[in-house]
Order: C-alpha cells, then structure tokens, then sequence
C-alpha cells in the first residue's frame, strides 16, 4: 500500500496518533536544548559534514585500509554484495561453531537484510536484546524509529506483551517492574548464547576497529560473554581516523535523544584470547546510491533519528506506514533507490517544509532530495489519473493570472458565506483542527494596484 494508505491506518486510534506526535516532539526539544549548550555546535556539523563527504569521495581507498588494520587485528573480513550474501555468509560463521542461540544488539543492517527470520528458518534461536527491539520482536513487528523501535508501543501495550510471552504479572504498565522483568529475562539469554551479533556505529579505517554505540550495554553483556562476535556493517560506515570519533560522539546522542553522549560507546579492535571476531561489510545497493550525484549525500546519516523526530508527517504518520526498514525523511531518500515502484509514494510524504535538514547532525540536505525524487518518480512512474487531472488543473489556473483572480475570488466568497459546516466536517480533515483566518475583501494584487493608483 501507498504510505497515506498505511497513514490512514495508524490515524484510526486518534488519541494513540496524538501520545505518538507528543512523545517525538518532545524528544525534539531535548535535542534543541542539548545542541544549544554546545559552544560551534554548527561547526561541529560542518566538520561532520565535511568529513563524510570525503569520505564517500574515497570510500575504495578506506574500504581497503580499514579492512587492512582489521586483519593485522585478527578480525576475519568478509564482504557482502546484498542482503542474501550477508546472510548466507552470517550463517556460515554460526554453523562452523555450531551455533543455536544467538543474542543481537540493534543493528538497522541486519534488519534491512531481514537476518532474523533467515537465521530463524535455519533453526537458530536470536534474540534481540535492546529493549525495545526485544519488545517489536515480541510483538512480531518490525521497528518502527531506528533509535526508538517501539516508540508507537505504550507502557500498557508493553506489560500485555510481557504478560504473554514472559509470564509477568499485570503492572498496568509500571516501568520499573517491567524493566527490571526485562533484564532478568535477557541476563539469561546473554548467559546461554553461543554468538553475538552487533551492528556498527562507526568503523575507523586508521584502527581497523568497531564502535557500537548503546544505552543499555546490551553489546558489551554479548560479545563479552560469548565465543563468537559478528559485527555486521554498511560500507558507509566508514570514518578515516580515530580523532574523528570525537565529533560524530558528540552529535550523535545529542541528536538522537538529547543526550550528552551515548551511555555505552563500545570500542571491538580484535578478538579476546580464544575467541573470533567477523566484521562483514556490506554494499546492498550503496554503491548505486553513492553514484547518483543528487542523492549521495544521504550516505552521510549517521541514523541518529533526528529528522523522524521533527518530521510532521512521520510524527502523525508512525513508522510503520513507511513500509520501509528506515521510515521518516531520510528512509524516504534511500528507499526509492532501492526500489522505485515500491516505494514511490514516499518522497511525497513531506511537507518540504526542510526541518529534516535543519536538525540532521551531517547537514543532509533531506528536503531537497526529497524533492529531487518527486520529479524523477512523476517521470517514471506512471501516477494516478485523478492526481494528473488536478495537478493539470491546477497548473492551468496558476499559470493564467486571469483564471488564478477567479478562483481566488471564489475562494474568497465561499469562505466567507458559505454554511460553517461545509468548511468545517468529516470531509474536510485539514478543518479538523484548524480555524481559517478571517476573510476579508480583497486580495494583494487589488490592494496593490489600488497603492500604484493613489500614488500617482
């Protein structure tokens, strides 16, 4: 379905749309107040910015030198053309250890390549092991935030899961219970696993090492206690020193939740004694996003979520009316270059009005791109009879100065006499809540002419 079609859905429950455009603004407001106390906090974003774009612009020589250190650390490399080759070669690693329990920290990669039910199919236990990761898997939904996964889940919602699939007593949704219900239940998962499957934040190309980046410490309770790490990356991962950690750390979390710095960045540069490391680099249709000039720059996103948290219509839309691995602004530039068809209602889920570009912590710029994809996907793809006729029309009275003073005369006349319950009803969402200013006689041209008139 196409995303207002999946929007109409999620707008059903209007008090859950209403908790839900709450909850991310105000994580929005964290995130301005935590960027204000940043002295150059917009020279931190251009240094950002500037770094991921040389490194796209050298990504092969990278690519190479950071897969060079992590050899020389005793990290196994493999690379992954798609989604099928990463998961083959995941579950070649867990059968040569005969692995049957795995846990994984959040990693959006493995999501995109759909790790789980493949691993799954073959026998194997995972278990997503960040909360609210744990709590979509119980839920049998995918995420629906890249930094808040269950964010369109409410604590009453989350305590009926518990119930069921752990046994909890009814709480009527108290945290604290659940939380720590959460961590008993995990503190056993991590005990019994056999491998451990981390996504990456940031690879530095001058260490050859990891950095995955948590809040509840959920990757360092994996890899530590298990004999086997797979840490699963997109090529774009990538930044050339370890001196410049320090500027993606610092916006990141401020970006992500407002926070001054993620509570666990966890450092992996090569296997514990005993142990195997794998770092498994996959492209899966990054190359041809880095080829097209106009949109290359969306493999700058670091993923903090930001431009979710701003965005209107993500905020009124939920995550899952994307259909898409990585909803909101920044998922509706990469997913059509993944598939054209499928996802080509997503560009229009903008209101372009560019706070998505405000807040990215690289300086994306999402709303024009969003833009540029509105133009190639009306060219492309064939577009419904009912929205070519009015956008004909409606391009023939904004293109005629004639017809444009008629119907905005029109406009005029029926919002100023025409019965209130016409403007303001079922058939009319946007009235819903809204109050149309008053109307007066007259438009600007006429005020403007009549000016020039007495003037003279």
């Amino acid at each position: 379905m196409a995303h207002a079609d999946e929007a109409a859905i999620f707008n059903k429950d209007e008090a859950k749309v209403n908790w839900h455009d709450k909850a991310l603004w105000f994580v929005r407001n964290k995130r301005d107040n935590a960027a204000h106390t940043v002295k150059g906090w917009e020279e931190l974003r251009n240094l950002a910015s500037g770094i991921k774009a040389n490194v796209m612009s050298n990504l092969d020589n990278y690519l190479i030198q950071f897969e060079e250190n992590a050899q020389k650390n005793g990290v196994t490399m493999h690379w992954a053309a798609n989604a099928e080759e990463h998961n083959q070669i995941v579950h070649a690693i867990l059968l040569k250890h005969k692995v049957e329990k795995v846990v994984k920290s959040k990693s959006m990669l493995t999501e995109e390549c759909h790790l789980n039910p493949y691993l799954e199919a073959h026998g194997i236990e995972v278990v997503d092991t960040d909360l609210g990761e744990r709590i979509v898997q119980f839920a049998q939904e995918p995420p629906s935030h890249i930094v808040l996964p269950a964010i369109h889940k409410t604590k009453e919602e989350v305590d009926t899961l518990f119930q069921k699939h752990l046994g909890t007593k009814p709480s009527n949704g108290d945290p604290q219970y659940l939380t720590n219900e959460a961590r008993k239940h995990l503190r056993d998962k991590f005990l019994k696993a056999d491998a451990a499957i981390t996504g990456v934040n940031f690879a530095i190309a001058e260490t050859g090492g990891v950095v995955v980046c948590t809040n509840e410490g959920n990757a360092d309770m994996g890899t530590h206690l298990a004999n086997v790490h797979i840490a699963c990356m997109g090529m774009e991962k990538i930044i050339p020193q370890e001196k410049h950690l320090g500027v993606f750390l610092r916006l990141l979390a401020r970006s992500a939740t407002g926070q001054p710095i993620t509570t666990y960045s966890s450092h992996f540069n090569k296997p514990a004694p005993g142990t195997e490391m794998h770092i498994v680099i996959v492209d899966n249709g990054r190359t041809e996003q880095l080829s097209r000039d106009d949109f290359r720059a969306s493999l700058h996103c670091i993923r903090c979520g930001a431009c979710m948290n701003t965005c209107p219509i993500y905020r009124r839309s939920g995550g899952h009316s994307y259909n898409a691995t990585i909803p909101g602004p920044i998922g509706s530039i990469l997913s059509p270059g993944m598939d054209l068809k499928k996802h080509s209602s997503l560009p229009f889920a903008s209101t372009l009005c560019g706070s998505c570009s405000d807040v990215c912590p690289v300086k994306i710029n999402i709303h024009e791109q969003l833009y540029k994809w509105r133009q190639i996907i009306t060219k492309e793809v064939p577009q419904p009879v009912v929205k070519k006729s009015v956008l004909k029309m409606a391009g023939s009275v904004l293109s005629s100065p004639k017809l444009y003073g008629i119907a905005g005369k029109s406009a005029r006349f029926m919002l100023k006499y025409a019965p209130r319950f016409i403007v303001y009803s079922k058939l009319n969402a946007w009235g819903k809540a809204r109050e149309l200013p008053e109307v007066k006689n007259g438009n600007f041209d006429e005020w403007y002419k009549k000016r020039q008139k007495n003037e003279q």
